[in-house]
């Protein structure tokens, strides 16, 4: 995947960008991406520093500056008792939709003039 439009900081191997921090390699084709909202998950930047022809300077650095631009997500309510049954489905029905009004231009107060058209003659 190439390199996201937005991009806010660039070391030798990472960027970080829109997207989240992304190698600057294209020949690895966004295989490292890693996302944004993902950053503070457990053991998705450990499998990155696993990999031997990493800089870990410059990952580090992209880690830091990513963690500013996504911050950490707060953390989701957990239902103090997970219910056996699924909750009950509820019945929506949609409205029928309106028909689009029609688009008229008015036409009768504009008259085409009919030019020739232009050739151009070669002797």
């Amino acid at each position: 995947m190439p390199l996201h439009r937005d991009i806010y900081w660039v070391g030798r191997q990472w960027a970080v960008t829109g997207y989240g921090i992304q190698a600057c390699d294209q020949k690895r084709k966004g295989q490292f991406d890693i996302e944004g909202s993902r950053l503070w998950e457990d053991g998705v930047l450990d499998s990155v520093r696993a990999l031997k022809w990493l800089n870990a300077d410059d990952f580090e650095k992209a880690v830091s500056v990513a963690r500013r631009y996504y911050p950490q997500p707060p953390p989701s309510a957990q239902p103090a008792e997970p219910s056996a049954s699924p909750p009950p489905k509820e019945n929506f029905s949609l409205a029928p939709r309106q028909a689009a009004e029609t688009f008229q231009i008015p036409t009768a107060a504009v008259r085409a003039k009919l030019v020739p058209v232009w050739r151009i003659r070669r002797p």
